[in-house]
Parts: structure tokens; sequence; C-alpha cells
């Protein structure tokens, strides 16, 4: 049997040459590896491109110069399937779903599926990858006409221009009713400070707003040249005058903003969501503009598209809304269309696109053994991020790999992409992997360097411990810091189990499952008993719970391993025993 080129190579083939790889398949339920030959067109003939939805026609004409092009619209499953076979890419927008029946549909022969757009919920990667085809995006094209749409929703909202010619068409003349509010010296919140959020902080300080930005990766020299202030999550909604969302929905930003965090809202907020649709409840929303504490809203995306015709939140008279116009410009669409098509175009003669969004195969030996460190690679930079707070932003972090392998005999490319999956994509829209992982942590002016310890021993296993730390930042939990200041975790996989082993100075023993509480504690007899016990009632099981301190009597940091997120007031019972300094709850 054949084995699987190297990652590099398998992206290195060209059009114009005849080329051959093989992919190893794992089917669920099979132990026998199936095997895809995919071979590259010679010369002579050209590859097809069916494009299943509008595409601008510049998009079209650009992919015309290199493939046969098919445009085929509104198809059926069915006829999807069928045509998929004599295809070797595909080109979507958001209403094709392309799931796991597809690829099997097309035997091996699509390479690459173009999302004319950001959002890829309708395209299954899992399957793309399993079948070593390439899924890329067009990300940026539509940026500017999203952040038009921002502030056009923003303007319009503050001077009620919707409602006002609503009223005026239906015979009424209602001056005093439609007054609103001015822009100028009030303070607009851009949550999410990616290129749509910056865009439109830049045109609000073009209006006279005070413009502040939450955003955990925003490089900090950026925010200072559009002059924007970067500030915690806490400070950007409870100073406020208006919101603007600029949020991937993620599952650590469904519903983000909710009752309680309406309740910590200055009154008479207004909130502008030009992003998605999940990320406010919307239930909540409608309750917080009853109540007065949001005055207004302005809504392009919907948690339903469309959303039902009673849909009260729509037809509220305080709420503005547009049926998802964000990227609705035409030179947008033309943008969009000339992107996915430079994407697609690129990746058929075997480029590496940055705008990528899986990765490609990886021989089966590499990722059987390294499967738990990859686990483990990923919940340390997740739970890293999280211990950080303040408004600096991450852009230094430095991971180390402590082993007794020789350098060429260990690859750490795909525990780096874990890495800074861990660290970015929980609040990101871009989905992190081998091919894009160092491309978009740059953009985001996260610099990441690595270092091997070399240690004595046998190189039985691939890797001892890893160590992740951010530097220059302030952290939620103190204990987390080194001697130098930095925040430090560190991690290990123990048989099979990936498991957290130090935080900070102190030496802890917690597998990495569920999630977990940290709690530095003068060290004294009972700890252990009492928060246990504070857990029990409130029905929290404890996976795993560990103690590391400086020496007896001293201080000491404690790790709960917990299957569930317990509730605000279990935490708080936690945090109100006396002999607790500090304590941070972190989500895996």
């Amino acid at each position: 049997m054949a084995t699987p080129l190297s990652l590099s190579s398998v992206f290195s083939s060209r059009l114009n040459t005849t080329r051959s790889r093989v992919i190893p398949i794992r089917r669920k339920g099979f132990n026998r590896r199936r095997i895809i030959l995919v071979t590259s067109c010679s010369g002579g003939g050209k590859p097809t491109i069916l494009v299943s939805e509008k595409l601008g026609q510049s998009g079209i004409d650009l992919l015309k110069k290199f493939a046969n092009v098919d445009c085929s619209y509104d198809l059926s499953l069915e006829e999807l399937c069928t045509k998929i076979s004599l295809c070797d890419a595909l080109i979507v927008r958001s209403g094709t779903k392309v799931g796991r029946d597809v690829f099997e549909a097309s035997r091996g022969r699509l390479k690459v599926v173009g999302r004319a757009g950001v959002g890829i919920d309708n395209v299954d990667l899992a399957a793309a990858t399993e079948y070593g085809c390439l899924v890329v995006n067009a990300p940026a094209a539509n940026t500017v006409a999203a952040a038009e749409h921002g502030i056009a929703l923003l303007v319009a909202m503050a001077r009620n221009v919707a409602q006002a010619d609503a009223s005026i068409k239906s015979g009424k003349w209602l001056r005093s009713k439609y007054v609103g509010v001015s822009l100028v010296g009030k303070t607009l919140a851009v949550l999410g400070f990616g290129k749509v959020g910056s865009e439109v902080a830049r045109r609000a300080r073009g209006l006279g707003m005070h413009v502040i930005t939450h955003d955990p990766y925003a490089p900090a020299d950026r925010a200072r040249a559009i002059g924007v202030e970067l500030v915690s999550f806490e400070v950007a909604i409870s100073t406020a005058d208006f919101i603007s969302l600029h949020l991937p929905l993620t599952a650590a930003t469904s519903k983000m903003l909710n009752d309680e965090t309406f309740a910590r809202m200055k009154k008479g907020v207004r909130i502008v969501n030009v992003a998605r649709g999940g990320v406010i409840d919307e239930d909540a929303l409608l309750r917080a503009l009853d109540s007065g504490i949001v005055a207004q809203a302005a809504l392009d995306v919907f948690t339903v598209e469309p959303p039902v015709k009673d849909n009260k939140l729509v037809l509220h008279e305080s709420v503005t809304a547009t049926p998802h116009l964000g990227a609705s410009t035409m030179e947008a669409q033309e943008g969009v269309a000339i992107e996915i098509a430079e994407a697609v175009v690129g990746a058929l003669q075997g480029e590496l696109a940055a705008t990528a969004v899986n990765a490609p195969m990886v021989p089966p030996e590499v990722l059987r053994e390294l499967k738990p460190y990859v686990v483990l690679a990923e919940k340390l930079g997740r739970l890293a991020v999280q211990l950080v707070t303040g408004g600096s932003g991450v852009n230094a972090v430095k991971v180390t790999y402590a082993s007794s392998r020789a350098p060429d005999d260990l690859d750490t490319r795909l525990l780096r992409a874990m890495v800074i999956k861990g660290l970015i994509e929980p609040i990101s829209s871009v989905f992190i992997n081998l091919v894009n992982s160092d491309y978009v942590a740059k953009q985001r002016g996260v610099k990441i360097s690595e270092e091997r310890m070399v240690l004595d021993g046998s190189p039985e296993n691939p890797i001892e411990y890893i160590t992740v730390r951010i530097a220059n930042v302030e952290s939620r939990f103190a204990s987390a810091l080194s001697e130098s200041g930095e925040i430090k975790v560190e991690g290990r996989v123990k048989q099979g189990v990936p498991s957290l082993t130090k935080v900070g100075l102190f030496g802890v023993d917690v597998s990495l499952e569920g999630s977990v509480i940290l709690c530095r504690q003068v060290d004294q007899p009972g700890m252990i008993g009492r928060v246990g016990s504070i857990l029990g009632d409130e029905n929290i099981n404890v996976s795993f719970m560990s103690v590391g301190r400086i020496a007896p009597g001293k201080q000491a940091v404690m790790a709960i391993g917990v299957d569930e997120q317990p509730s605000k007031e279990t935490l708080k019972k936690i945090g109100d025993i006396s002999a607790i300094e500090e304590f941070v709850f972190l989500k895996l």
C-alpha cells in the first residue's frame, strides 16, 4: 500500500503536470482504510467547476479563463449529487447544503469547495477533510459593505428614519414623536475589532463619537492608530451609549447579550447588530426594550432567518430591521465573486490558500500518536487565554515542547496550530487548522514563538509536557503568573488523558475534561471538603481535585475539575470562604 505524501507535497501539484496522491480515509465502522486516488488534470484538459448559486459576473469570467464552468442554480440534493461526480470544484453561497452525501457522490473527484462569503455552516468540514477536499471561503471582500450598513443602521436608529418614513407614508406628520439623539460625543462600544469592527470604528470616529472596543486579540497598535480605546467586556457594556456587534457566532459568543448583560448596561443604550443573530438572546432583548434598559435596536441578522411573520422583536416600534443586507452592495457582490474565484483556482493549482478552513490529511500513524497531545495543546491555549484580563490584548505567546526525541523526529506544526486554535477560535469566525493557523495569528497581531526542551530518557512518548506562556498581559488569576510575570500553564498526557499539571508556579494534577475551577487559598486542613460540599450541595459533579502548594501551611492552589458550569451563586459561596484569596472558573 502506498504511503501518504507529506503535507507540503500534497499541496505542491500543479495542473500542468500529471500528479497522483493517495489519501487514506477511515470510514466509521470499518477497520480497513479506503483509498481514494486523486489525479490532477494534464495540460491538455481543463477542470470542471460547478457554480450552484448566483455569482458575480467578474468571478464567472475569471473561472472561465481556467476551467469549464457549469452554472446550475436551484439544484435539488439529488441533482447536485448527480452532477458532482463530474466536477473538480464546487462554489456555493449559503443556500446549498454540502453534506457528507455530496462528498460521497463525488467519488473522490471533488478537490475544492468554495463558499462565496464568510460563514461555512452549510458545508460539512469533517466530511470534506475525510474525503481530501479543501474548503475555502471569501472573508474580506464584503468588509466595507458590512461596515457601511452598520453605520447606516446606527444613524437611522438614532434619528428614527425607518419609523418616521413609515409614519409619513401612512399620512401622518409626527415631528415631535420622532425626535432623535445626536451621535457627537456619545460612546460607541465595538464588540469585536476584526476587519468589519475596525472599519465601523473608523467611520464612527469621523462622526465625532468616542469609540471603545473589546476584543482580546485586537492589536494595541492598530487600535491606537484608529484612535480607539481597548477595554474589558465589562467596561464596554457598562459605559457605552451605543453598542455595535461584530462577533462571530461560536459557543463562547452565543447569546452573549442576555438578561444578565443587559442588566449591566447603561439605561437607554442603543444596539446595532450586523454580525450574527444568535449573538443576542432575542427574548431577552425584547424584555430589555420593553423595560427601557435598551432604548432602541437596529438588527440586520436574526437567530432564524427569515424570522417568522409575527416576530415580536421585528414588529417592536423601537426596532429597525433589515433582511441581512450587510454584504448586499453591487461592489461587495462582485468583490466576493472575484475573491472566491481566485481562491478556488489557486487551490486547484495546488496553492496553499490563506482562506482555507479545513486541514489537509495528516498521515494516520502521525495522528494516532499525536492525538492526545493535539487535544492537550488546544485546551492549554483555551485555558491560557481565559486567564487574560484587561484591555491590552494578547500579542506574545510562547509554546515549549519538552521531549526526548530528536528535532527531526517530532513534527510540532499540528500542535502549534492547535494552541493557536485554542487561543483564537472561541471568539473568531475563522476555523483554525494547520493550513491557516499562522496566517490567522499574524492577522490578529499574535506572535507565536516555539522552543524545544531536550530531555534525557526514552523517546517512547513523543512529548513529556507542553507549556504555554502569554506575556505582557494582566491575569484574572494572579497565581497563574510565572516568576517573569507571564501567564503560564503546563500540561501532560497521562495514560492517554490530557492533564493540567502546572499553573504559574504551582503544581496541580487535574484532567482537562469538562471545566476547571482554580482557587488560591491559605493551606489549611478541610479546604477540599468544604469546597467539595458546596459543589455537592448544588449537584455539581467533581471529576478531579488536586492541590499544589509552596510549603505546608503557606499558599496553595486547588484545581477542581467539574462536569458542568456552576451557578454564580455556587461560585460566590466558594469565593466567600475566608481562606480562599482568589478563584476563577475556566470553561473547556
